[in-house]
């Protein structure tokens, strides 16, 4: 074992009362997001780790499940015990069918 398992949660167990986490680089969130989804780039979480919530079921995504998994590690060494990875990342998000917009509403795309 290589250390404690990552927590993770499908992208249809994703409910609208579930604080979705997109850590991903700002050209990707521009380019297309889940609606309601808070940015929050994986390299500024250290210095802006106050403002992810600890009192709600948090759901970590980025376009694959590598950087999001790395993300809920370092959250759940930190104390955050609601907080699971998205199998699959925005790639399974939108090959699910789940909606992908970009800040001015348009439709979006994940790069």
């Amino acid at each position: 074992m290589f250390g404690p398992e990552i927590p993770t949660v499908t992208v249809n167990e994703i409910t609208d009362s579930t604080y979705l986490l997109d850590v991903r680089e700002d050209g990707e969130w521009a380019a297309g997001h889940a609606p309601g989804a808070h940015h929050l780039p994986m390299m500024e979480l250290p210095a802006r780790l106050a403002e992810v919530p600890t009192d709600v079921d948090v759901a970590v995504i980025c376009r694959s499940g590598g950087r999001s998994g790395h993300v809920v590690a370092h959250l759940v060494q930190n104390g955050w015990n609601r907080v699971r990875n998205v199998e699959g990342g925005m790639q399974q998000w939108a090959a699910a069918g789940r909606p992908v917009t970009t800040d001015s509403g348009a439709p979006g795309q994940v790069v």
